[in-house]
């Protein structure tokens, strides 16, 4: 399901997506196009887009557990000079601050928190708010960047 205004200088949309490959590539490339057409430079929209991905692998891996029956919500605003994302599943929830750092010595070998640091790296902000079962992420454009500078606008 797709919602689309704009208001204010603001583009909105809404996705529900099932654990269907097809179905997330498709709302991620809407918002990676809307993100473009908002000027967003290649370094933006990929931050962004690894940010949006680790979100939906770790909504649908362990929020929802991969149960084919649940759904996933992405919402996102686009202005100018930010985005933000939100993503929620339908799982109980987690304790953030519970998973082990990935870039400790000692956590090397776990196959686990990376996603969170990728996010936490590319996104000017990252929260995770009550029940826990929801990530809202913002993208601040970088000062002086008013679009894309890269050859042909890419």
């Amino acid at each position: 399901m797709i919602e689309r205004t704009s208001d204010h200088d603001v583009l909105e949309g809404r996705f529900v997506l099932r654990n269907r490959r097809e179905e997330i590539e498709r709302a991620q490339g809407n918002v990676l196009e809307m993100i473009e057409r908002r000027g967003y430079g290649r370094s933006s929209r990929f931050a962004v887009r690894l940010a949006m991905a680790e979100a939906l692998a770790n909504a649908l891996e362990h929020g929802n557990r991969n149960d084919p029956g649940k759904t996933v919500r992405l919402e996102y605003r686009i202005a100018r000079s930010w985005v933000v994302i939100e993503i929620e599943d339908q799982g109980v929830g987690f304790d953030p601050q519970a998973v082990p750092d990935p870039t400790r010595q000692e956590n090397l070998g776990i196959p686990c928190g990376r996603g969170i640091v990728l996010m936490r790296a590319h996104m000017t902000e990252v929260d995770f708010p009550p029940p826990d079962n929801r990530v809202c992420m913002t993208y601040v454009r970088p000062a002086g960047s008013c679009g894309p500078k890269e050859p042909n606008g890419r």
